[in-house]
C-alpha cells in the first residue's frame, strides 16, 4: 500500500513533561529533520526514546488524517502535525488500525519491519499543544507506539506499507490483551 511520510520529528529532549501548567521545555535545535536511521530495538537515532528500556515504544506514528479531523471537531486550526510530538506523521494510511500488529515500511531505502503493541493515547498536553479538548478528542487518533525490528533508514516522502500481521494473542501481555485497541 502507497503513502507518504508527511513529517519525520527527532527530538533529544522531552519537551512536554510535567504539568501542561510547567510549560513546554524550549529547545533551539532542529527536531523535524528530512530523514533519520532507524536502528532495531533501539528506536531512532538522536530521539529522547532512543536506546530506553521502553523498545515497544521507541518510535510513534499518527496520521495527519487524525490532526485534520480534530482541526475540523475542534472548529480551529490549521495545526502543525509536528505537536503531536509523534516521530512519524503520515498521510494515506489508518496508522490506529495497526495496533498489536507487525507490518513492514519502506521509506525509499529497503523495508524495515515493525511491531505495535500498544496504541499512542493523548496527553493532557494535547490541549495545550493543540486547542482545548484536543485530549478527549484525540482519544482512540492519536497513532500508535512500535518498535522498530530491523535497522534501516526513513525519509520523508512517498513510502509502502506491506507484511501487515495481526500480533497472536498469546504474545500479548495480559495487559495489553485486556487493553481497549
Amino acid at each position: 500500500m502507497e503513502f507518504e511520510i508527511v513529517t519525520l520529528l527527532v527530538s533529544p529532549l522531552h519537551r512536554y513533561e510535567g504539568r501542561p501548567s510547567d510549560g513546554v521545555a524550549p529547545y533551539d535545535g532542529v527536531e523535524v529533520v528530512e530523514s533519520v536511521r532507524v536502528r532495531a530495538h533501539k528506536g531512532l537515532v538522536g530521539d529522547r526514546y532512543f536506546g530506553t528500556k521502553f523498545t515497544y515504544a521507541t518510535a510513534t506514528l499518527i496520521a495527519e488524517e487524525s490532526i485534520a479531523w480534530l482541526e475540523g471537531e475542534l472548529g480551529t486550526g490549521p495545526f502543525d502535525p509536528a505537536l503531536s510530538r509523534r516521530n512519524l506523521v503520515t498521510r494515506g494510511i489508518d496508522v490506529d488500525a495497526l495496533a498489536r500488529t507487525t507490518f513492514t515500511i519502506d521509506g525509499g531505502h529497503g523495508p524495515i519491519r515493525f511491531r505495535s503493541l500498544t496504541p499512542a493515547n493523548p496527553c493532557g498536553w494535547m490541549n495545550d499543544a493543540f486547542a482545548a479538548g484536543a485530549h478527549q478528542a484525540l482519544r482512540g487518533r492519536a497513532g500508535i507506539r512500535c518498535e522498530p525490528l530491523d535497522d534501516g533508514e526513513l525519509s520523508v516522502g512517498p513510502a509502502t506499507l506491506r507484511n501487515i500481521a495481526a500480533i497472536p494473542p498469546e504474545e500479548l501481555t495480559r495487559r495489553v490483551r485486556s487493553a481497549p485497541v
